[in-house]
């Protein structure tokens, strides 16, 4: 995660606010891990259809011809 820190304001739910306060829960700390877990899986989306024609040609390519080099795998 970044260094650079900036303040910013967010509603939550109450209860579950009161309640990771009585956990001693690092408020900021968890909002951004929350944050990033968000952001890796809408960027792994995003490369998945960015990158899906290539490959669905790919995966054609494997069922017609086989995998490449496959004539030296030991397993």
């Amino acid at each position: 995660m970044t260094a650079h820190r900036r303040p910013t304001s967010m509603t939550l739910d109450a209860a579950l606010l009161d309640e990771a306060k009585s956990h001693g829960i690092n408020l900021s700390r968890a909002a951004e891990a929350g944050i990033f877990a968000e952001l890796k899986q809408a960027r792994a989306e995003a490369w998945k259809r960015e990158n899906a024609e290539a490959i669905q040609r790919y995966n054609a390519f494997v069922e017609a011809e086989g995998l490449p080099l496959e004539a030296y795998r030991v397993f």
